[in-house]
Parts: C-alpha cells; structure tokens; sequence
C-alpha cells in the first residue's frame, strides 16, 4: 500500500524537508492557479514592473486580491495540513519548503521559523520600500470604500501591495538561501501537491536527490520529475499523507 512505502521512508529518515506546492490546499477548497477557475484561468497576471507603472495596475492588483480572499478567507487546514504539522512537530521535519502564498502550514500549526516561502505570503502586505508590514484589513477597508489606494504609515511609500511574488519580481534572496541550506542537509525530499515545473523553486528537490537524499513525490497527477524519484504515488495528498502518519 502507498501509505505503508511512504510512512517506511519517513520512519528510515533522520533528516526530512518537505516541498509543497498548490496540490495540498486544493483540498482546502483553494482552487490550483493553473486549474479551471483558478487565478490564471481568470486573470491575466499583473507583472511587477506594471504594478510599479501604473497606479491603475495597483488598483486592479487589490481588485483581484478581493475577489481571490473569497475563497481564500474560508479555507482551513486540511488532513494533509495536518500531517505535516505533526511531522514537524515531531521532529522529523527540519524545514517545509512551500510555494503557496495562503498561509494553511502556519495556521495547522507549524512554526514561522520551520516555514519557508518562496513566493510569498498573501495574509498580509508589505511595503516594498521600507519593509513595514501592514495587516489586509487596515489595507482593504479604504480600498473597498473608495478604491484609496494604500501609503505606507511607517515611510509613506506608494508602493504597498501583498507580501507575495509577482511575476518578474526577484525571488527572495533569504529564503532560497535558507532552502539551499535545508535542502542539502536533509536525507529525504518529499513533494507534496507541486506540478514540479515552475522554477527555480522545483529545482530543490533534485537538488536533495543530487545531493544523496530520498526523493518522494506525492501528486495527484506526474510530474516531470518522477523519473528521478525512488518513490511516486498518484493519489489524494490528505488520504495517503494522513494514513502514512497517523493523522485522522
């Protein structure tokens, strides 16, 4: 049985990361950007360099950022959620690299310090100027009022958007050196709910596996990537990951 392979691996490793990807909270309700419906079906993406240009790009970016938080706001942690939780929480798992931007590891209960976002966090904003954080509901009040677009309280910046990653805006320097760190240090890679094609976020777990570590893929679908693991199911994440740890 899967489950069965998947919880040997992770009881023979001293030193798990974890990968995930969209796949784990599409059974949160959380539609995958590239599925019908999602972001991308119904958006065409607002690059960072627009977001800079045009005060009209700002404005459309916090139109969609309403519309995607009503699905967003009601989406709890799921099973697979919780089996990564306990994982870390029991030590196994040193670091959860993930590219989702909505916050589900954090609120199963994993530790700020154990998460690793490569793209960001869309459950609050940022100054891109500063750095000052602004929380979303002193963001999106005025803006829902009146479409008043936000200005930094801490420099006075124009340029407060979502602390996630545009496209065309530069990958986080200390969180991919701190999943380099991570990932070379880990004897098992395991990927959750990832497509395995956006890059260079999908190039840590072939950097694990190049590095000597296990490489398991849990997906509902292939990947690109399955040629080089040692172990791959296709299969609900929540149902294989949960029975593979014990978490109901």
């Amino acid at each position: 049985m899967s489950s069965d392979k998947l919880r040997d691996l992770i009881e023979a490793a001293k030193r798990i990361v974890i990968f995930t990807g969209a796949g784990i909270s599409t059974e949160s309700g959380i539609p995958d950007f590239r599925s019908p419906g999602g972001v991308w079906d119904r958006f065409k993406p607002v690059y960072f360099q627009d977001f800079l240009d045009s005060e009209e790009m700002r404005r459309e970016t916090w139109r969609r950022k309403i519309e995607t938080d009503k699905t967003m706001k009601k989406a709890e942690p799921n099973r697979g959620h919780r089996a990564v939780e306990k994982l870390v929480r029991e030590g196994k798992v040193s670091a959860v690299i993930t590219q989702n931007i909505d916050g589900l590891h954090q609120a199963s209960g994993v530790p700020d310090e154990k998460v690793i976002e490569l793209h960001g966090n869309s459950t609050y904003a940022s100054c891109l100027d500063c750095g000052k954080r602004h929380e979303l509901a002193e963001v999106l009040g005025p803006f829902e009022r009146d479409e008043t677009l936000p200005k930094c309280k801490n420099c006075g910046s124009l340029y407060v958007k979502t602390a996630t990653i545009s496209f065309g805006q530069q990958m986080p320097e200390d969180a991919m050196r701190v999943a380099e760190i991570e990932t070379l240090a880990c004897d098992l890679m395991i990927a959750i709910g990832s497509s395995l094609v956006v890059y260079p976020a999908a190039g840590f777990p072939l950097m694990a596996k190049r590095n000597g570590a296990k490489y398991a893929i849990l997906n509902r679908d292939e990947t690109e990537h399955d040629g080089y693991a040692d172990f791959v199911v296709n299969d609900e994440i929540g149902y294989v990951l949960g029975d593979a740890v014990n978490v109901n």
